[in-house]
């Protein structure tokens, strides 16, 4: 039989007689009713909090929301990217401050060339907030043709996403929303979210206000790729560039190229808050990321093999000649299968 303390035992009966009591016939004398309905009030609440020692649950144990933790974690494994590291802590900081007077959740789009970090930083961001990284059931990812292969159904899939956010927004509201490959999504499957990320929507009192939305796309890679190549001929350093160099460029690709944020009412209502871009790698940002896989396997930076990487695998762009064209993507398994 299962061992209840007193209290719990009391709590469940309270429970129990409550469930089978006609409402108009409820009546518990005052004196008893008190004592019996704080008991089980107080059983209940012991009860949920010795459940959440063992089990995820929407609190600040299972969502600690590490922001130090991820900025260290950011300048220490996330190369050429000044930006990126930049607006996204403080934005996050921000977001889940106890003084956060915030009317709609945070949203990110990430834009940029593969192998730049887009997916990189938000696993990271996934492993800060939440004690189960990206495997909490707060978490949840969708990913671009797997997810939503055909413009057909994309009524279908507003449905979906709608209902989905919804739900998990309605178990809890400190939830973490990433869509991957949007610019292999089918235009318009957005349409219905925006009104779940506008300012002081809550349908049916759902909490939207501490949610965070990022999407993660190519589209603009190119565009950001040759802007930073344009402002760096002009003599501007990489290191000095500004969001406000970029943002407006990705929010007009965003809009009008193909995938699915095109002509999206999301852009048209201002509801993103940050278009963050991720610059292209040069070969300098390659050789960090080479010497962090080495790192990974616990062996020192092999300069041979390194040379030998970037010789036989990395191919630069044509119109400037200093931009990896798959950045850090390949060099996981290019690193370990020369050093097995």
């Amino acid at each position: 039989s299962l061992n209840l303390t007193p209290l719990l035992k009391v709590a469940l009966l309270v429970l129990l007689v409550l469930s089978r009591t006609p409402p108009a016939s409820a009546f518990i004398p005052f004196g008893l009713g008190a004592a019996a309905i704080g008991a089980a009030g107080t059983g209940l609440s012991y009860f949920k909090g010795a459940f959440c020692q063992f089990s995820e649950c929407c609190d600040s144990r299972s969502i600690p929301g590490d922001i130090p933790a991820l900025q260290a974690s950011l300048q220490r494994t996330l190369f050429g990217q000044h930006i990126v590291r930049q607006h996204i802590v403080p934005a996050l900081k921000a977001h889940f401050s106890d003084q956060s007077t915030s009317r709609k959740p945070l949203v990110f789009s990430f834009h940029g060339q593969p192998g730049t970090g887009k997916n990189f930083v938000a696993e990271q961001i996934a492993r800060a907030l939440y004690r189960e990284g990206s495997a909490s059931g707060y978490v949840v990812k969708y990913l671009g043709q797997a997810d939503f292969p055909e413009a057909e159904r994309v009524g279908e899939y507003q449905q979906r996403i709608h209902k989905e956010v919804q739900s998990l927004l309605g178990r809890c509201p400190r939830s973490l929303f990433i869509f991957d490959e949007v610019d292999k999504m089918p235009s318009g499957v957005f349409d219905t979210l925006a009104s779940l990320i506008d300012y002081n929507s809550f349908v049916d009192g759902t909490d939207n206000t501490k949610a965070i939305f990022i999407f993660l796309s190519n589209t603009a890679g190119t565009h950001i790729a040759d802007h930073l190549g344009k402002l760096m001929k002009e003599g501007r350093l990489r290191d000095d560039t500004r969001l406000s160099d970029f943002e407006p460029l990705l929010r007009r690709a965003a809009y009008n190229m193909d995938g699915g944020l095109k002509k999206t009412n999301m852009i048209d209502s201002h509801v993103i808050d940050h278009f963050i871009p991720f610059l292209p790698m040069e070969k300098a940002h390659v050789v960090k990321c080479l010497e962090a896989e080495f790192q990974r396997w616990e062996r020192k930076p092999d300069k041979a093999i390194i040379d030998d990487i970037l010789g036989s695998s990395i191919s630069f762009d044509r119109t400037h000649g200093l931009f990896a064209i798959s950045g850090c993507k390949t060099l996981e398994k290019k690193v370990a299968m020369a050093i097995n």
